[in-house]
């Protein structure tokens, strides 16, 4: 009994390790096989269709394809803004920014350079927050835009790009604003005058002059120079519609 029990076991082992070679054949046999390149005009649109679907990987793959062996037709430059506009889709900003500057070095007189450089210089703007952090991006922003109507005069965003910039600067200014405020507050009140004149040299279109000159002020009438403090109290006077800040400005010129 006991050697027909040891040849049901070895029996078994034999039918399990047969069958695991089998599933695995099948397996092998059911690899999917990449289909043949037609030419870049159907692997585009076929491109297209994947990242529209958001299989962004599968799109690439197409594009790069194009990129690769068809490097000297219309649609290469084509797919390489196509790659570089799928990395937006899927949220990959950086990788974006990366292949938008791969197709400006690839294809520097395409008809769609300024496109791409607009591209850069717009995901770099989207990057700016609050005066506190987002000084780098707006320096960054604003050098982008000012590259693109500088490469590309004819560009076909000249009602956009000073608005960005404008609004770039003014971050710019409201950073130096930020850290002057920071060093009033703790009564370094000459750091404070100098961050605020950088507003003044800089960015003399900075649209809330009258919270500036109040500050400047403040800080003069903290080094005790009276003098001072009154002739940018007054220009805060001036320069503002806000009632709050005019009653602060009417208290502290009565209090000199």
């Amino acid at each position: 009994m006991r050697v027909m029990s040891d040849t049901r076991i070895l029996n078994t082992r034999i039918f399990i390790a047969l069958a695991l070679c089998l599933t695995l054949c099948a397996a092998c046999s059911k690899q999917v096989v990449k289909p043949a390149y037609e030419g870049p005009k159907e692997a585009y649109a076929k491109a297209l269709l994947l990242i529209e679907e958001k299989e962004y990987d599968a799109g690439r793959e197409l594009l790069i394809e194009i990129t690769n062996r068809d490097a000297g037709t219309d649609y290469a430059p084509l797919a390489q803004l196509k790659i570089a506009e799928s990395y937006i889709k899927a949220d990959e900003n950086e990788v974006a920014l990366e292949e938008y500057r791969r197709f400006l070095k690839n294809y520097p007189d395409n008809k769609y350079s300024s496109y791409a450089k607009y591209q850069i210089a717009t995901l770099v703007f989207n990057t700016i927050e609050g005066p506190d952090r987002g000084y780098r991006a707006a320096y960054t922003a604003i050098k982008e835009f000012q590259s693109l109507n500088e490469q590309y005069p004819r560009n076909p965003y000249k009602d956009i790009v000073p608005l960005r910039i404008e609004k770039s600067r003014n971050i710019l200014a409201e950073h130096e604003f930020y850290v002057g405020e920071f060093y009033y507050k703790r009564d370094a009140f000459a750091a404070a005058i100098r961050r605020f004149n950088v507003i003044l040299t800089k960015f003399p279109e900075y649209p809330d002059m009258g919270k500036l000159y109040y500050h400047m002020g403040l800080s003069y009438k903290g080094l005790k120079d009276s003098a001072k403090a009154r002739e940018f109290l007054d220009k805060a006077k001036d320069s503002t519609r806000d009632t709050t800040l005019l009653k602060k400005i009417d208290k502290e010129l009565s209090k000199l």
